[in-house]
């Protein structure tokens, strides 16, 4: 069938030699990793057991979230 991920021709033998970035390949998709950066914490209500914060939170509404301390500070 003709939608099926095949790759097809993916790269040269002398330039560019390699796979470049971005071409559509086969593979898995989703399910990563996501770091969210500057997110304001609203407001911590410890009897609910949350933490509102400001802004998308990427993730299904039951999905786990960490929260940690900034490795970049704003200047």
């Amino acid at each position: 069938s003709h939608c099926h991920r095949i790759p097809g021709s993916i790269g040269a033998s002398a330039w560019p030699s390699r796979v470049l970035k971005g071409k559509k390949l086969p593979g898995h998709y989703g399910n990563e990793k996501q770091t969210m950066r500057n997110l304001e914490i609203i407001d911590i209500r410890e009897q609910d057991n949350l933490i509102l914060l400001k802004g998308a939170v990427p993730g299904p509404r039951s999905g786990l979230v960490s929260v940690c301390k900034p490795k970049i500070t704003k200047k």
